[in-house]
């Protein structure tokens, strides 16, 4: 293993802003793994601790094959993860938002450009995701229909769903999209949590990268080969929507199964206490995301849902 330096800013006020990675393997570049983002993102950041610690130990063992070289790169944001702010600290912007990137532009087109030149070469891309919206996921590997997708290969993965959905105006920005558009086969892991650790959705993520590289000739890996992934649209997802402000509480977790007409979660009324509102499942299906943060709005999607019929 051999931790570098992938950018770097002067500072002269605090600490210089250093953006960090490691390195396993030797010869092509083949497998770039991207952390956290945005200041939020601890468990993005924990699972690629969990990450770099497995691939140092299966480089130590032999169970890396030669010529491949793997890139892990924790977090492109530690400023604002020391802060715990989501957006740079100084302007609020998005590093997610300036892809490719520009070395003489802002500070954050500066970082998002320095960090794409060290990684824009690799064969595969893989990023820890985070969910605009608070809330919870079934783990699951997602991919931009910009017309590079592969769906076979996100299934080598081995986690229980494939999700494809369509781009927007504002994706091509990101650093999956562009990944995309230099070739790079991209894919977005999404875990369960943002803000907090869940262990063991992030060792999820982590053995479901291991079972990629074993199945792309990349390591030797004993270990569960995951799932027989089932490929899901996003606008095949059913939102459940508030009608009403609270208290919000859930009924469910994700992957619970539910029926037609059972209820989901309530919204309490905040000075009184009454429930204001129950929400009812309108179909049988899976959970696949649930609102987690203790207030919500009114006409929020609090709830997602999969009929649980996608395809294999």
């Amino acid at each position: 293993m051999e931790k570098k330096i992938i950018y770097e800013i002067k500072s002269l006020y605090r600490d210089d802003f250093r953006v960090t990675g490691y390195e396993f393997g030797a010869g092509g570049p083949s497998v770039c793994v991207v952390g956290s983002m945005r200041g939020n993102e601890v468990q993005q950041l924990y699972a690629c601790s969990q990450l770099v610690k497995r691939l140092k130990r299966m480089e130590e063992t032999g169970s890396l094959h030669k010529g491949h070289k793997i890139l892990v790169i924790p977090s492109v944001n530690p400023y604002s993860m020391n802060i715990k702010k989501r957006f740079w600290p100084t302007d609020n912007t998005d590093i997610n938002r300036m892809f490719p990137g520009y070395s003489l532009g802002e500070t954050t087109q500066r970082i998002a450009a320095g960090v794409f030149e060290a990684i824009k070469d690799y064969k595969y891309g893989m990023q820890f995701a985070s969910f605009y919206m608070p809330g919870r996921f079934t783990p699951h590997v997602r991919m931009m229909k910009a017309g590079f997708e592969n769906v076979e290969l996100a299934k080598k993965f081995g986690m229980p769903y494939v999700v494809l959905r369509n781009t927007r105006p504002y994706d091509t920005t990101t650093l999956n999209y562009n990944w995309q558009v230099w070739e790079t086969h991209a894919f977005s892991i999404y875990t369960t949590t943002t803000a907090q650790v869940d262990k063991d959705s992030a060792e999820t993520a982590v053995r479901s990268i291991c079972t990629f590289l074993v199945k792309e000739g990349i390591a030797d890996y004993n270990g569960h080969e995951g799932y027989h992934s089932m490929v899901v649209e996003d606008t095949d997802m059913l939102s459940v929507r508030t009608k009403t402000a609270g208290i919000f509480e859930a009924l469910v977790n994700v992957g619970d199964e539910v029926i037609e007409g059972q209820p989901l979660a309530q919204v309490i009324d905040p000075y009184e206490g009454e429930v204001r509102e129950t929400l009812v499942s309108p179909q049988s299906g899976i959970v696949f995301f649930c609102h987690d943060d203790p207030l919500t709005y009114a006409n929020t999607a609090v709830i997602k849902l999969i009929s649980g019929t996608g395809r294999l």
